[in-house]
């Protein structure tokens, strides 16, 4: 029983919280054009990265995230980058130094952002083929994305 209780307590206190909702549905301004809607995917792997230019961990993250949306683009990942910067030059100044292949949308209200309680950054929501929140990631350290790696992999094998 105490060997429970302290796995559940080590689960608690992790930076990763378990969920099983529906994900909240959006349409966003993309830097790709067109506007994306959340709900339009389904079918697809989305993970959803929250970011701001002046986060320094975002700065870091950045380059990795293009990298596994590249690796499993074809098996049905996607990465959005969702940036919750006031001032889409902001954003836009960011990228210009670190370019990434995959869509940027733009939450300068921070209404999609507060749907999904979004309190560090950056943070990262995963969500299943069928649109359910499976993961959130709060914050990013060195070494995190061995852990995406392992969550991507489990929801493209269901």
């Amino acid at each position: 029983m105490f060997r429970l209780l302290a796995g559940l307590a080590l689960i608690l206190s992790s930076q990763f919280a378990l969920a099983a909702e529906p994900s909240f549905d959006f349409s966003l301004a993309s830097n790709k054009g067109a506007n994306l809607r959340l709900a339009e995917q389904r079918g697809d792997v989305i993970m959803l990265n929250f970011w701001a230019s002046w986060c320094g961990p975002c700065r870091k993250e950045m380059p990795l995230l293009d990298e596994l949306h590249a690796r499993y683009e074809a098996a049905g990942f996607q990465v959005w980058g969702v940036n919750v910067d006031s001032e889409r030059a902001d954003a836009e100044k960011m990228l210009g130094k670190i370019p990434v292949d995959f869509p940027i949308l733009f939450d300068s209200s921070g209404e999609v952002s507060k749907k999904y309680g979004i309190d560090a950054m950056p943070s990262s929501v995963f969500i299943d083929r069928d649109g359910n929140v499976r993961q959130i990631h709060r914050g990013y350290r060195d070494g995190d994305e061995a852990a995406y790696k392992k969550i991507i992999k489990e929801l493209i094998r269901e």
